[in-house]
C-alpha cells in the first residue's frame, strides 16, 4: 500500500495539489487503502472509486448471486463458444443473421456477458432458424453430442426466457456504464442521476413487483451506497444545469444536501468564500440573476459541467 500512496502523492505533486480536485483509481483493497490514508494528509481533494468498475462489480455479482443469471450466461458462452470455434458454422451463422455477430465486446469483463446475451437476444430468429436448417443437418458436427446439445440449448424456450430476464437487469446499468466510458462530456455530474434512473428502470421492467427487482436492487445498493457513492457525485448533480431546472429534479433527498455542504467545506477551506458561495446556492436554484439571463437558460442543456473548473481528476487504473 505504501508504494501505491507513494504514486499518488507523486501524481499530486505532478500536477500540483491546488489543481486536484479527485484521485480516481479502482476498487482493489490496497487502491482503496491508498486512496483513504491519502485523503487523511490531503485535507482538500477526495478520493473515488472508479465507476466503471464498481458497475462492472455490480454485474459480476448478479453472476454470482442470481441463479438465472449464472446458467444463462453459462448456455449463452456455450453456444457461442461453439459456433466461433469453427470456421464453417461462423459462416454459416452469419448467412442467416446477414452479417451480423452473436459477441459483442464490451467495456468491462462482466458487461462483455450480458452484451454477449443481448446479441443473442437480437438473433434469436435467425440463429434457431439455421439450427433446424438443411445446411446445418448435412454438416458432421450437427451429429456429434456437442452439436446436438447446443441444437437443444438454442431451441429450448427456456434460455430464451431468462436471457429476457437477464437483461431486464442489467440493460439499465450498462447505458450508466456507457455514459461514464464516454469522452463526450465529464460524467461525474451524471453518475448520481444515472444510477437512479437505472434502478427505477429496473424497477418498471418488472412491472413494479417488488419481489422481482428487490434483491436485484439490494446488490445495486451493495456496491453503489458503500463503495461509488460520494458527496462529489450528489454535489455535481445538485450544481448540473443539465438536471437543476427539470420538472422532476430531486431536491427533497438530504444526503444531496449534506453532500453539498461536505464538499463545500473540503474543496473551500476558507470560510468567507464559503459564505459567499452558500448566498449564491438560491440564485442558481431559483434561475435569479445572472442564472436567469436567456444566454444561460438556453445554454442548460448544451454547456456541460465541468467538475471544479481548470481542476484536474487523477485517474490510475492496472
Amino acid at each position: 500500500m505504501d508504494k501505491v500512496v507513494k504514486m499518488l502523492e507523486d501524481a499530486v505533486e505532478f500536477v500540483g495539489k491546488e489543481n486536484v480536485v479527485q484521485i480516481v483509481t479502482d476498487n482493489a483493497a490496497h487502491y482503496k487503502a491508498a486512496g483513504e490514508k491519502l485523503m487523511e494528509t490531503r485535507k482538500s481533494f477526495y478520493w473515488t472509486p472508479c465507476a466503471m468498475h464498481c458497475i462492472d462489480l455490480i454485474l459480476e455479482d448478479f453472476e454470482k448471486k442470481l441463479m438465472v443469471h449464472e446458467t444463462t450466461i453459462k448456455k449463452g458462452r456455450k453456444i457461442t463458444t461453439f459456433i466461433y470455434s469453427k470456421g464453417m458454422l461462423i459462416h454459416m451463422l452469419r448467412n442467416f443473421t446477414k452479417g451480423k455477430d452473436l459477441i459483442w465486446p464490451g467495456a468491462t469483463r462482466f458487461a462483455t456477458a450480458y452484451l454477449t446475451l443481448a446479441c443473442l437476444h437480437d438473433n434469436k430468429g435467425p440463429l434457431m432458424t439455421m439450427f433446424i436448417s438443411d445446411a446445418w443437418k448435412t454438416i458432421k458436427v450437427a451429429s456429434t453430442p456437442e452439436g446436438i446439445k447446443v441444437q437443444n440449448m438454442a431451441l429450448d424456450s427456456r434460455p430464451w426466457k431468462n436471457i429476457v430476464i437477464c437483461l431486464k437487469a442489467t440493460t439499465p446499468l450498462i447505458t450508466v456504464l456507457r455514459l461514464v466510458d464516454s469522452d463526450e462530456k465529464p460524467a461525474t455530474g451524471f453518475i448520481f442521476k444515472g444510477m437512479r434512473k437505472a434502478k427505477e428502470t429496473i424497477k418498471t421492467n418488472f412491472s413494479c413487483v417488488k419481489k422481482s427487482y428487490e434483491l436485484i436492487w439490494e446488490i445495486i445498493d451493495g456496491r453503489w451506497e458503500s463503495q461509488l457513492h460520494r458527496p462529489l457525485h450528489a454535489t455535481t448533480y445538485y450544481l448540473n444545469p443539465y438536471y437543476q431546472y427539470e420538472p422532476n429534479f430531486v431536491v427533497d433527498d438530504a444526503g444531496i444536501k449534506i453532500g453539498l455542504y461536505n464538499c463545500l467545506k473540503k474543496l473551500v477551506p476558507i470560510q468567507e468564500e464559503r459564505k459567499k458561495i452558500g448566498l449564491q446556492l438560491p440564485d442558481f436554484y431559483y434561475a435569479r440573476g445572472l442564472f436567469s439571463n436567456e444566454t444561460a437558460k438556453s445554454s442548460r442543456k448544451t454547456m456541460l459541467l465541468l467538475s471544479g473548473g481548470n481542476f484536474i481528476e487523477i485517474v490510475i487504473q492496472n
